[in-house]
């Protein structure tokens, strides 16, 4: 009997103790300790970052020195973009990501139950109407092939752009979502083909014109500045910085939102990419 009474305590105190050990485990994940980094003989807190190779990194790179001297540095984890990266950012795999706008991340938290928030606006990726055998809109003839991406939002925006354009009349849209099934008429006749955004820069030669988002454009080695047609600057999809709610009074985001808003990022970014990417921030004259 009393070998079964110390075999219990044993089997107690190891439950116990395992219980003790996951909470403390649990504690240290939900408050895990920032990592550092020393630069030039300084120690500086990371953030790490999922951000698009082109602009967002490249943005991120102008603004390292600035935040290394409020004391932090940034740690691009990867800049191959995937369907995964707000999922990362949701578990908290890395602090913030920067590669989507408003209305994605909202269209995002609404399917996957997410709670991300949007925490600063740095630049528009406008997206537009290019062509490699006309030069203006105007040249374009009647039954013109137009290759558009086909995901929700930006087939709205691209349907949107040919019918500022005067070449389509859309029929109601709700959500700032449409696709060519909602075109209720074409006042100029083309031909329309819906096509996956990251494949459509292999194809741009077999259509007469091929809309795409700026980024795209860049990355495919292409001049954004030579558009047929494009949104303007009062776009509503700025590139955003994204977090979690717990996140989003973070110091070390609130210095890199602020250097990313600032005049200085903002004329980097107007030299850089010739006004193909439109800061959020305007400039002074």
């Amino acid at each position: 009997m009393k070998n079964n009474r110390l075999y219990t305590a044993a089997i107690a105190a190891a439950i116990l103790s395992a219980v003790l050990t996951g909470c403390g485990g649990n504690a240290k994940a939900d408050s895990p300790e920032k990592k550092t980094k020393t630069v030039d003989g300084k120690e500086l807190i990371t953030i790490t970052a999922l951000a698009d190779l082109t602009p967002h990194s490249e943005i991120l790179e102008y603004v390292e020195p600035k935040l290394n001297e409020k004391g932090y540095t940034i740690d691009i984890v990867s800049t191959a973009s995937d369907a995964t990266w707000n999922e990362k950012t949701q578990n908290g795999e890395v602090d913030f990501n920067f590669n989507q706008h408003e209305p994605y991340l909202k269209e995002w938290n609404e399917i996957n139950n997410g709670t991300l928030v949007n925490i600063g606006g740095v630049h528009v990726e406008p997206i537009g109407a290019y062509s490699e055998k006309y030069s203006s809109a105007d040249e374009v003839p009647d039954g013109a092939t137009v290759v558009l991406p086909d995901d929700a939002t930006n087939e709205y925006r691209a349907l949107r752009i040919l019918e500022q354009q005067g070449w389509i009349k859309l029929g109601n849209t709700e959500n700032a979502r449409a696709s060519v099934a909602d075109i209720e008429e074409y006042i100029k006749p083309i031909e329309i083909t819906e096509l996956d955004s990251y494949q459509i820069n292999a194809h741009i030669n077999e259509f007469d014109v091929y809309i795409n988002n700026t980024n795209k454009v860049i990355e495919a080695g292409l001049d954004a500045t030579k558009y047929l047609f494009r949104e303007g600057e009062d776009s509503p999809y700025a590139n955003i910085i994204v977090t979690t709610p717990d996140k989003a009074d973070d110091p070390g985001l609130k210095a890199l939102v602020e250097v990313l808003q600032s005049e200085d990022t903002a004329k980097f970014i107007l030299d850089k990419y010739n006004g193909a990417v439109i800061p959020v921030t305007k400039v002074s004259e």
